[in-house]
């Protein structure tokens, strides 16, 4: 789905006054919107052609510290400047913001006016670009959980992030009395993101106390992800809004299940869906069955793009809906890679293992990259498995750490060929800062554990 505003609409809506702040939004590692409050005279006047941001946006930890041993940056090489691009393809108003519009950028090099090559939108182009020339377009779309709280951000924070109240207090999966009762902030996030060009199809409640599900239709897999950092972004305003909370974090605490980011993924060529054949077993083309080996074959190596923190590896506990096994399944919530609407024209292939803290870009494009490998290397599709697959004990398992996926990727040969080396290179460094701060750190549980009993 397109974004809802025209270059040609914006000039109109803000010659009559509907309009007078653009945000200019680039995407950082971490998947968050970053740039800059645009007057919108001044966005068409001049600023829709190009701006400027600091380089570190893209060497930058969740905290913006200016974190050393990037190859693209550093204080040595003097934080200089990116250009900021605006895609004029992806206007949208932003209904929840008084009088405001959005949008997404490219990141450019300063000098040469080329994308950045560790820019996640520019990584995910360049998988796209990889499927065309195979005349195949990606279809995707990302089912998000997170957490609604009843303290505001900054009393969480003031507090320590201490004594956390769910807004829900018990779990309301699927449950109508229970979402009612949590109703004026996702009709809020609901009617605000379709308003804002989003196609959201529904929200739920989620297996645990307080956790929601937001459902966003299809798309291109470009539009998907920027809608996918849009509607996180737009989730925090709207609860912010009304003096709520939520988070996004794979497991914020060890008692509650986590949430996830389900991808869902088909390939079309001329307007139909490449991925289905209805003389096939479970109506799966054989294009299907090499895209879902290749994802099989690389899915060890391709985690880190899923699971990019120390904290997303919490998420990975039996018996929560998280997959620890990275196998096939047909219809199967236990499997890392669940082949849905078997024998339809709807047939895809969900990747369960990514949890809601995911780069959307980065993830879709490691995704893709696999599934293309085993296209173009005709990789056979090994058997299924059915039951319980939690205690499928010889089956390849999801990394168990941050570390063993960071090194898992960083040594892919395929990743390296596909994303080059500066994007393994520039993302293992982010891998290893995490792991170092996590080292650095006492924790409240080592505190708890042996502060008087070592």
């Amino acid at each position: 789905m397109p974004a809802n505003l025209t270059f040609d609409a914006l000039k109109q809506a803000v010659g009559s006054g509907e309009i007078d702040t653009v945000l200019t939004c680039i995407v950082d590692m971490q998947g968050r919107l970053m740039g800059k409050r645009f007057h919108a005279r001044h966005f068409l006047d001049s600023g829709f052609e190009e701006t400027h941001c600091c380089n570190y946006l893209l060497a930058t930890d969740l905290e913006m510290a200016t974190v050393q041993g990037y190859a693209s940056t550093s204080w040595k090489a003097g934080y200089g400047d990116y250009v900021m691009k605006p895609d004029l393809a992806t206007i949208r108003r932003i209904p929840w913001l008084p009088a405001t519009a959005l949008v997404m950028c490219d990141v450019l090099d300063h000098h040469t006016h080329q994308d950045i090559p560790h820019a996640p939108r520019a990584v995910l182009k360049r998988q796209i670009a990889r499927a065309k020339a195979l005349g195949l377009t990606p279809y995707m779309a990302t089912e998000l959980e997170f957490f609604l709280f009843e303290q505001s951000y900054d009393a969480l924070f003031d507090a320590g992030y201490r004594d956390l109240k769910t807004l829900g207090r018990y779990n309301i999966d699927y449950g109508i009395f229970g979402t009612t009762k949590e109703e004026g902030v996702m009709r809020a996030i609901r009617n605000g993101l379709y308003d804002a060009g989003i196609p959201v199809e529904c929200s739920k409640g989620e297996a645990e106390a307080g956790q929601e599900e937001i459902n966003v239709k299809y798309s291109d897999a470009l539009d998907t992800a920027d809608m996918h950092a849009i509607t996180k972004n737009g989730v925090k305003e709207i609860a912010h809004s009304q003096g709520l909370a939520a988070t996004f974090m794979a497991k914020y605490h060890h008692d509650r299940a986590g949430s996830s980011s389900h991808v869902h993924q088909s390939l079309w060529r001329d307007g139909r869906n490449a991925f289905y054949d209805e003389a096939a077993e479970h109506g799966m083309s054989d294009l299907m069955r090499h895209y879902i080996a290749g994802q099989l074959a690389h899915a060890r190596d391709l985690t880190y793009f899923l699971a990019p923190y120390v904290n997303s590896y919490k998420r990975f506990v039996v018996g929560l809906f998280a997959p620890t096994k990275a196998v096939w399944s047909i219809d199967n919530r236990t499997a890392g890679f669940r082949v849905c609407g078997d024998g339809t024209k709807g047939v895809r292939v969900e990747c369960r293992i990514g949890g809601a803290d995911l780069n959307p870009y980065l993830a879709m494009a490691a995704l893709l990259a696999a599934g293309l490998d085993g296209i173009e290397q005709k990789m056979p599709l090994e058997p299924g498995i059915g039951g319980d697959i939690y205690e499928a004990g010889a089956a390849r398992d999801v990394p168990r750490t941050l570390g063993e996926a960071a090194a898992l990727m960083h040594g892919s040969a395929m990743l390296r060929d596909a994303l080059g080396d500066n994007v393994i290179d520039h993302y293992h460094r982010a891998a290893m800062w995490e792991i170092e701060e996590q080292n650095r750190v006492v924790t409240d549980w080592e505190i708890q554990r042996g502060l008087e009993r070592a």
